[in-house]
């Protein structure tokens, strides 16, 4: 079987297999988990599961490298997918139909695509006798859908060991193309991430009855604090991948680069500027409310959740200015937090990236850009890896790639996937 026949169908089994991660703890990764350990078995790769918790599973394997004295590469997906409600899909969200040229069903786009890329790069390899040029790390984590606490994270905490004498690692969400003005194809390489401050709002006031004058009413509190954080305008910080990706942006579409607003770039991006729109400065969206027991009982308390995000560099702006913007009286609590992370795209494995892709894309544009969310990367980084993200995809101009994360009838397209498995060997053979 060809490696573009082969990423087709582990892709297909891989979304067959429902890894679904309902968050608080509750996930199932064990059964993806034994695939990928049966898949490298059969071409005698030897790896390892490593459970963090019943069914909770990671599978680490090491491919020697023909030069043991050069740092290790760690390359990793995550094997868990969001939950799917059926009867909002067109198709059956784990059967991974194939229809109109693409692959459909959770995690077809994040992100067992990649998965289905490395599995076929390494059988392939490993059926020929070839060795990479440096040692390479395989890991396949469990729980990067609701915070890593069961993957990465644990992985980085109690068997560091696993990523011994590794100092690079590439993910998901990177290298795939946008195209801009005049077909020119762009190809996004994940250089920065924004780091994650999830707040939980609360406001005390005086219970009593809905029917009597309550001038402390906490629900009242609560809601006018959301509001104004829902509506504040947060002023635009332009780190250095921003600026890079912009000023590429500009070059390429013919338009005026101006610092003094980027904003008007994002038209010439499509779809895509939704996400990186919310790179160009810190975010706090308010997402959960909860209050109140009976219609005519006013609450002694009412609390929200704020999904906030930062820019490398800005997380103390976003919580004095969160702070500033709810005033003293309402507590705030961290139900979750994350680094930033911004990495140099000068540099020897980004230089490895492009040449794969202007190999099998000769008027490719590769440009970093600034992810809106995170990625096992965050977790590496933890213990010295430096990670990009690169799982390159070449795509239809028409397609709302950004859209399909999480999304409902999520699909990858079969000519990209062909793509980006050729790519991801080169890259692979070359770095």
């Amino acid at each position: 079987m060809s490696l573009e026949s082969e990423v087709v169908k582990i892709c297909q089994d891989l979304i067959r297999i429902p890894s679904v991660n309902f968050g608080e703890g509750r996930g199932d990764e064990k059964a993806v988990a034994e695939y990928i350990v049966a898949s490298l078995a059969e071409v005698g790769i030897a790896s390892e599961i490593f459970e963090s918790a019943p069914n909770r599973c990671n599978v680490i394997a090491r491919l020697p490298g023909r030069d043991s004295t050069r740092s290790g590469l760690v390359v990793h997906g995550h094997i868990d997918v969001v939950p799917a409600n059926a009867d909002d899909w067109s198709v059956d969200p784990f059967a991974a139909e194939i229809r109109d040229g693409m692959i459909w069903g959770r995690g077809a786009v994040d992100m067992k695509n990649m998965d289905a890329m490395i599995l076929a790069i390494v059988r392939k390899w490993a059926r020929s006798g070839y060795k990479p040029p440096r040692d390479i790390v395989l890991a396949f984590f469990a729980d990067e859908e609701a915070g890593m606490t069961f993957g990465s994270r644990w992985m980085a905490a109690e068997h560091p060991e696993v990523f011994a004498g590794c100092s690079e690692a590439v993910s998901e969400v990177g290298g795939f193309s946008v195209t801009v003005a005049d077909g020119k194809r762009l190809y996004f390489v994940e250089a920065a991430q924004k780091g994650i401050h999830w707040m939980k709002l609360t406001a005390h006031g005086r219970a009593g009855h809905g029917s009597m004058m309550n001038d402390e009413n906490a629900l009242t509190a609560i809601a006018d604090a959301v509001a104004k954080i829902g509506r504040y305008e947060w002023p635009q910080r332009y780190t250095k991948t921003v600026k890079a990706l912009f000023s590429k942006i500009a070059q390429v579409t013919g338009k005026k680069y101006d610092e003094a607003d980027l904003r008007p770039l994002l038209s010439e991006i499509g779809p895509t500027a939704r996400m990186i729109g919310a790179t160009l400065q810190n975010t706090a969206n308010p997402t959960i409310l909860e209050a109140g027991y009976k219609a005519n009982v006013i609450p002694g308390s009412a609390s929200a959740t704020v999904d906030g995000r930062f820019l490398p560099g800005y997380e103390d702006e976003l919580n004095e200015t969160v702070r500033a913007i709810v005033g003293p009286d309402i507590l705030i609590e961290t139900v979750s937090h994350d680094i930033a992370l911004e990495v140099d795209f000068d540099a020897p494995l980004v230089d490895a990236m492009k040449a794969a892709i202007l190999a099998h894309d000769p008027e490719g544009i590769p440009v970093p850009y600034l992810m809106s969310g995170g990625t096992d990367n965050k977790a590496l980084s933890e213990i010295g890896i430096v990670g990009y993200g690169f799982s390159p995809l070449r795509l239809p101009a028409d397609l709302d790639f950004m859209s399909l994360f999480h999304g409902v009838d999520e699909r990858v397209p079969i000519d990209g996937l062909r793509f980006g498995v050729r790519v991801l060997n080169d890259f692979l053979k070359s770095c």
